[in-house]
């Protein structure tokens, strides 16, 4: 058995900046009301043409399998989270497969929204612990603008999401005491409508009845977010989450050098790092200046975390996710 360790990130997003006054020329809002609510200050969108879900996860993986020291040949298997695909099939892990000139590695999508990098971090380390892989590249990446509603009816939603990709390299780590130590995964799909975008989908309605309507007024194409009922249930699965990994591994809150959140809310991580006493040293955000990119916003956080020198070897580092499914999950590991 073996452990998995990370031994290379990378992270890209798109030079426009969209800043909250942006935002205000083409909706009712400003910049109080936004950071009242998320947080957020600013944010990424792509300009049309320049990138897309799977160019960013390639932009972001070349840094990673840098950084990680191996050659893109030593790569044996591609694990891709993202609920923005360029297409609706297939889905980007063959199409990094392609643009990165991999060999015939096997590709996974993970379409776990929020939580989608940490599920794919637990399968990536999974295949290693069990010993079928030794580097695979896992990848989260986002692109929201192009199907947001920026309008006032859509403002809710609009102002929080922006685009950008983070990436990992995760190795074979012979160190049974460094690397994952754990993964944490749960989902409650009773709740699955309350942070949702129903359309297009095959469950919704025929193809030929979406061409023949052409309805300007059908919002289930915009993501839904029942905001206040997700946010009470973030905190509430976040401490859980947490609390589950460090058990699992018989270790105190007190221990954390490190806390790397999901980017969803500003007002959620100070929640649970009020809740759990730790310092601002101690909890990485930058939805600031990023928004929530999803399953982008972990790697994304903790590349920057690292490339401040805020995580260093031997620190025990936490990721921990909760979004739409609801889905979430944390990853507990010793750098």
């Amino acid at each position: 058995m073996y452990h998995s360790k990370i031994k290379g990130l990378g992270y890209y997003v798109p030079e426009n900046v969209v800043t909250n006054e942006d935002l205000s020329k083409v909706m009712e809002t400003n910049d109080e009301w936004i950071q009242e609510r998320t947080g957020i200050q600013e944010r990424r969108h792509v300009i049309r043409g320049e990138d897309t879900t799977t160019s960013m996860g390639v932009k972001a993986a070349k840094v990673a399998i840098e950084r990680a020291g191996i050659a893109k040949e030593d790569i044996d298997f591609v694990i891709f989270a993202t609920l923005s695909p360029d297409y609706y099939f297939p889905g980007p892990g063959v199409l990094v497969q392609r643009d990165l000139g991999l060999k015939t590695v096997g590709a996974l999508d993970v379409r776990n929204q929020c939580s989608g990098f940490v599920y794919a971090i637990s399968i990536a380390d999974q295949y290693i612990k069990t010993g079928m892989y030794k580097n695979v590249l896992v990848i989260g990446s986002e692109l929201h603008s192009t199907g947001l509603d920026m309008t006032t009816r859509g403002r809710g939603v609009s102002v929080i999401f922006g685009d950008g990709a983070g990436a990992a390299i995760l190795s074979r780590e012979e160190d049974l005491s460094k690397g994952i130590l754990s993964t944490h995964l749960h989902s409650e799909g009773q709740h699955a409508e309350e942070l949702s975008l129903i359309a297009p989908g095959m469950g919704k309605r025929w193809v030929t009845d979406i061409i023949a309507d052409n309805d300007p007024n059908d919002e289930s194409y915009y993501p839904y977010m029942n905001g206040q009922f997700v946010f009470k249930n973030a905190v509430v699965r976040f401490s859980e989450v947490i609390n589950e990994g460090l058990q699992a591994n018989n270790l105190q809150i007190s221990d954390i050098n490190m806390l790397v959140p999901h980017q969803a809310n500003l007002r959620i991580s100070q929640f649970i790092q009020q809740k759990f006493k730790l310092n601002d040293d101690q909890v990485y955000n930058n939805i600031q200046k990023y928004g929530n990119t999803t399953a982008a916003s972990i790697p994304i956080a903790l590349t920057e975390a690292w490339e401040k020198g805020k995580i260093k070897e031997g620190d025990l580092v936490v990721l921990a996710a909760f979004g739409s499914g609801f889905t979430w999950g944390s990853v507990i590991i010793r750098w």
